[in-house]
């Protein structure tokens, strides 16, 4: 059964978390928030570094932060990106490979993505749908 998801909520949320994004060489801030199956949002913004490697998405970001705290379900994540100056609605940012990745890890192929450009104007689809063939912790054990 699908948990009941306040999109909407999600995608504000998300909005919030991309004001903190520092972005100095791409320019390109994101934001996600993550809903915890036991209710609880993460959020997390994109962090550059000079040497690029050290970088972090906004989704992990948000998942480390669920993760170091314990939690290890999740129902949906909320991802919102924008250039600076581009307005909001320019185009939807999707999670790149590795956080559709990390995110497998712990939501699965039926974690929600909602990828937005405004609380009213999204898509939403599946992580499967996203990572078709994912790579999940019950291959592994």
């Amino acid at each position: 059964m699908e948990q009941n998801i306040d999109r909407k909520a999600l995608i504000r949320a998300a909005f919030a978390a991309r004001e903190y994004a520092y972005t100095p060489y791409s320019n390109f801030k994101v934001g996600a928030a993550l809903l915890a199956k036991n209710g609880s949002v993460y959020t997390g913004c994109n962090i550059e570094c000079a040497t690029f490697t050290p970088t972090n998405c906004a989704e992990r970001t948000a998942l480390f932060k669920a993760v170091s705290e314990g939690v290890h379900e999740f129902a949906a994540v909320a991802v919102v990106g924008a250039k600076d100056g581009a307005p909001d609605d320019a185009l939807v940012t999707s999670p790149c490979g590795v956080c559709r990745q990390m995110l497998y890890e712990f939501g699965g192929p039926d974690l929600r993505v909602i990828m937005a450009k405004s609380e009213n104007d999204w898509r939403e689809m599946t992580l499967g749908e996203l990572l078709p063939l994912g790579f999940g912790p019950e291959k592994v054990l």
